[in-house]
């Protein structure tokens, strides 16, 4: 079922229950989004190719075949890498959160859940994903971002090593790695990145910002024992240790 503004941002809503599909998708239509459903990964990827494009994409972990945490995952790996994802988990489960974050999601709602807070969450992820904070812009204006062996291309946003292959990076990584470049040698702690990347506050037990540190740390290269570009400050949060320089080419 799909709304009829073409203006409204268009939402793709995965879930095997048809009472979650149904009420969900008519708040959020009365709310001004376009709002498309699908039963499964396979009548998901069907309308990826055929209904969108789609500017957020909300994700049942629990599906009958493939499940979220595979779909979010492939996603994260094709033509959709940067298209914003919400993950529903059926349990509250950090277990859930943690998986979820790990495939590439870029924010996570357990259920059950008000829809008011379901479209609270779906704004604020639009909105950080084609926002940079203010404090991210003194290095807007250049192309590249130099630093130790590697270059972040600040249109594609990807990572390109000294032979200028390309290793892609999913929107929360990027942002992630753009507060960290743009504040080298500062320590910042888990709360001020979490509120800078994702506006808001760390929860109790929160380890998403944890667990994107070791995803970057992975594509970087950076050996967590002994990294040379993100450092652990003990009980503070983290540093971006290297030096960083502004390039147009």
């Amino acid at each position: 079922m799909t709304s009829t503004s073409p203006a409204s941002d268009h939402v793709l809503l995965v879930d095997d229950d048809r009472d979650i599909r149904d009420l969900v998708s008519a708040y959020l239509q009365k709310n001004g989004l376009r709002v498309t459903t699908a039963p499964t990964g396979r009548h998901m990827r069907q309308l990826l190719e055929t209904a969108g494009p789609f500017d957020l994409i909300i994700l049942d972990l629990m599906l009958p075949g493939e499940d979220g945490l595979t779909l979010c995952r492939d996603l994260r790996a094709g033509k959709f890498k940067t298209t914003p994802i919400i993950m529903l988990t059926a349990r509250g489960d950090e277990t859930d959160r943690v998986l979820g974050l790990e495939m590439g999601a870029d924010d996570y709602m357990p259920k059950p859940f008000a829809a008011r807070e379901l479209l609270a969450r779906i704004k604020s992820v639009l909105r950080r994903t084609r926002m940079l904070p203010p404090n991210m812009r003194s290095s807007e204006e250049a192309r590249f971002l130099a630093f130790g062996d590697w270059r972040l291309d600040t249109v594609e946003r990807v990572l390109l090593d000294q032979d200028g292959v390309m290793v892609s990076l999913s929107g929360a990584e990027y942002r992630l790695l753009r507060v960290l470049v743009d504040h080298p040698q500062k320590v910042l702690s888990r709360d001020q990145i979490l509120s800078i990347t994702q506006g808001r506050e760390a929860e109790l037990f929160e380890r998403s910002i944890d667990l994107m540190i070791s995803r970057l740390r992975k594509c970087l290269n950076d050996d967590a024992r002994e990294p040379r570009y993100i450092k652990t400050v003990r009980s503070e949060g983290y540093v971006f240790a290297a030096q960083v320089e502004a390039q147009d080419v």
